[in-house]
């Protein structure tokens, strides 16, 4: 069953989504060559609990980290390791917070160094595939709607669509109702409504579409061991219009003042 929010509940939604958001922001400045996973996941959770909030991730379906640090050719949930980052890797960060009894749940793709032209291209067109997906997140719209503007993007450009994972519903819990797919038919799927809240998270492979869990039955990997790209947005359907709740902003304030 799908949940719609109310105004005020959709203000709190924004203030938990900002704090993820500020947190990634933090990540931003760590985020250099030589650097590890498990000292990105500590700086995280000392940030999330100083704004009053709760980790999360941590603990839920025994997640026993804060990040999930995703790199090269892991999709998603990887957990964080003391493998120091290397020029040429792509990093994807996917953050939670508990603020005030609801969740908020974003993720951006960093650079390391040095990336290959053809995957830089790839974290381009799937930060486009998040904008797209999110621009269909409207009254009038199905879910469906949504999973095909990221599908048709991706594909044309060459890239593999994830079907084994998911956006969702998000709120007082992490994953509500409806499931999100970055796949699908024009006018299929639930209608959406205002009050809508959920979590776009586009996760777009340079080769296969095929994936496969590793042993640590965390760690999600491409099958043809190519690298991947996630990008995650909050968003909440107010007066008919998609309205985002996280903000990469934090992050390009970073970014910029490497360049």
């Amino acid at each position: 069953m799908i949940i719609h929010k109310t105004a005020h509940q959709i203000s709190l939604m924004r203030e938990a989504a900002q704090i993820v958001s500020r947190t990634l922001g933090l990540i931003a400045k760590h985020m250099h060559e030589g650097i590890t996973p498990v000292y990105l996941d500590k700086l995280a959770e000392e940030y999330i609990v100083s704004q009053n909030a709760i980790p999360g991730f941590k603990g839920l379906y025994g997640c026993p980290s804060t990040l999930l640090i995703s790199v090269n050719e892991q999709v998603v949930h990887g957990l964080p390791t003391n493998r120091p980052f290397q020029s040429g890797d792509i990093v994807s960060v996917d953050c939670g917070a508990k603020f005030k009894g609801y969740y908020g749940d974003h993720a951006y793709t960093f650079e390391i160094g040095e990336v290959k032209e053809e995957v830089k291209k790839l974290l381009e067109t799937t930060k486009e595939c998040l904008y797209l997906g999110i621009e269909a997140c409207r009254t009038g719209n199905r879910i469906g709607d949504i999973g095909f503007a990221i599908q048709e993007h991706a594909e044309k450009n060459g890239y593999g669509v994830v079907r084994d994972l998911v956006g969702h519903g998000l709120g007082k819990k992490l994953h509500e109702d409806p499931q999100v797919p970055n796949y699908g038919r024009k006018r299929s799927g639930k209608r959406i409504k205002n009050g809508l809240t959920i979590a776009i998270e586009p996760m777009i492979n340079l080769g296969t579409e095929k994936v496969r869990q590793l042993e640590d039955n965390w760690t999600i990997v491409t099958l043809d061991g190519k690298p991947s790209a996630h990008f995650e947005h909050d968003v909440a359907v107010v007066d008919g219009e998609p309205v985002i709740l996280s903000t990469f902003d934090y992050i390009y304030e970073v970014l910029d003042k490497q360049k």
